[in-house]
């Protein structure tokens, strides 16, 4: 049996390493919340129209519930935090038209590549845009359903169900595609969320829309874009 003091500091030692784990999450989650302030939020919401489905399903108190899944979200300096959280809802509000639209409007096509076999298509389901960054495409349900924790191929509805859920899904979709980009400028995380589709000048006024908003954001929070806007 081990002697009390030793005990006493094998309880102390795995409190302070518990806590060391913990803080800096919470440090960070805290200033996401310090930047996301509701403010901010609802002055992106408020500019949806009343008749908006997400209007009501996109909450800030949701947002922040989902960041808390994601430390890395947000993190770094000051200035990098800042810029990050600004491309995020500047694609944000691109892709929802202000937090209005939870589903893409066209629900004719189902996305679905038979050609992958780890998340295959589950028939009579679609994989449409969902979300706040409308996560589309079955092989991306599947591997966002896996690492959130719910069935993405047979219950893709749920992105359009469960907010907490729903920003989940894109703050996934951020943290394993755009992310590790982000130090390269805004014009990288248009190429990672739409590139084949708008970047080249294909879409020019697409792309300017999504640095407008995301120079609009950077503003709000008192930091410079940075270089590299365009794609």
């Amino acid at each position: 049996m081990a002697p009390l003091n030793m005990k006493k500091n094998i309880v102390t030692f795995a409190l302070v390493g518990i806590l060391a784990l913990a803080f800096p999450t919470n440090v960070i989650c805290q200033n996401v919340a310090n930047i996301v302030t509701p403010q901010f939020f609802n002055g992106i919401k408020n500019q949806a129209a009343a008749s908006c489905a997400g209007k009501s399903f996109y909450t800030r108190d949701a947002f922040l519930n989902a960041a808390k899944a994601y430390p890395q979200f947000g993190s770094g300096s000051p200035e990098v935090s800042k810029r990050e959280i600004a491309a995020f809802f500047a694609h944000v509000t691109h892709e929802t038209g202000h937090l209005c639209y939870i589903e893409e409007i066209n629900k004719s096509n189902r996305y679905c590549d038979e050609q992958n076999k780890q998340y295959p298509c589950v028939p009579g389901k679609f994989y449409y845009g969902r979300g706040p960054i409308q996560l589309t495409g079955n092989g991306n349900y599947g591997a966002a359903g896996k690492a959130i924790g719910f069935d993405g191929l047979r219950a893709p509805e749920t992105v359009a169900k469960d907010p907490v859920v729903s920003f989940k899904t894109a703050l996934w979709f951020w943290m394993t595609n755009v992310h590790p980009v982000v130090n390269q400028g805004f014009g990288a995380t248009i190429q990672r969320i739409n590139g084949a589709v708008e970047c080249g000048g294909k879409q020019p006024a697409q792309v300017q829309a999504r640095i407008g908003y995301y120079k609009d954001y950077c503003n709000k929070f008192g930091v410079a874009p940075g270089p590299n806007l365009s794609c």
